[in-house]
């Protein structure tokens, strides 16, 4: 009789560690709630208006059940403008000062591929780097996180935000490209002396909807690393596109990739919502007791 749950491949997934002594435990899968500092992300409903409405959103992603908090001010939807680093700085390190002053025990994200721009949060109060150029994007990352001792996200990409879409052909197996990368990426990060590292498919990122369908089909290959990993496919066009939706419409197609993510070995869900992606995680454990 065929095996009713899922591959799990990974040794015992770690307790993250932050510069600041907060505790991000990845034993059990967790969500990672989004909040964007831009004023052009995919999803208007994720933008931030001002410090009230980021106060008032993380407090309900917290009593939600999300165990960390993603803060982004650089739009990396396709085909976004490119900002300068100081407006970047600018939008960031004040969201970052007001939830470490207002929720002193969150655990909360950069989301940035400048390391300037990373290490100004971490100092601020960040506890994580969540990197979606993967260090391919600025070539100080890495010796900063090493130096920081901050958990960090190591994603797949091609190109830049702006040219991503166009680079999509990959030559053979997408998978063993995606574990090449991977492999590459992370002796040069044990090089520079990071310790806690997630990674990140990058589905979505130079990526096609069918490709981005089969690396969530291919998870558990990337679990021969023995690293948790990351799935962020929320209300992304690989969900509504199929559905001949937009993102506004995408909450129950999220829903449905989340159990395929978490089938897959996915330790940590990204997520504009997070109650929704908690109870997925919530009936992946019932259905699938022995998984975790």
């Amino acid at each position: 009789m065929a095996n009713s749950s899922p591959t799990r491949l990974t040794s015992s997934p770690p307790t993250l560690l932050s510069p600041h002594g907060r505790l991000l435990d990845l034993r059990r899968p967790q969500v990672m709630g989004i909040l964007n500092l831009t004023p052009d992300s995919f999803f208007s409903g994720s933008r931030v208006a001002s410090e009230k409405d980021l106060l008032t959103r993380t407090e309900a992603m917290l009593e939600a059940g999300a165990a960390v908090l993603d803060l982004g001010a650089y739009s990396t939807r396709p085909g976004a403008d490119d900002i300068p680093e100081a407006e970047e700085t600018r939008r960031l390190l004040p969201a970052v000062e007001a939830l470490r002053k207002e929720f002193p025990h969150a655990f909360l994200s950069a989301d940035t591929f400048r390391a300037r721009v990373a290490e100004a949060a971490v100092q601020a109060g960040a506890d994580l780097v969540n990197d979606v150029g993967g260090g391919t994007l600025d070539a100080d990352m890495f010796a900063t996180v090493g130096r920081l001792r901050v958990p960090y996200v190591l994603m797949h990409l091609r190109g830049t935000p702006q040219t991503m879409s166009k680079l999509t052909e990959y030559d053979g197996d997408i998978v063993l490209e995606l574990l090449r990368y991977f492999r590459d990426q992370l002796v040069a990060l044990r090089a520079a002396g990071v310790v806690d590292v997630l990674l990140d498919p990058g589905l979505g990122f130079a990526k096609t909807a069918a490709q981005s369908h089969e690396l969530l089909r291919r998870l558990p290959e990337l679990q021969m690393l023995s690293l948790p990993l990351l799935a962020g496919l929320s209300r992304k066009r690989l969900v509504y596109g199929p559905l001949g939706l937009g993102p506004e419409a995408a909450l129950n197609g999220t829903t449905a990739l989340h159990m395929v993510a978490l089938q897959g070995g996915a330790r940590l869900l990204r997520a504009h919502d997070v109650a929704e992606a908690r109870q997925t995680i919530d009936l992946f454990a019932h259905t699938f007791p022995g998984a975790e």
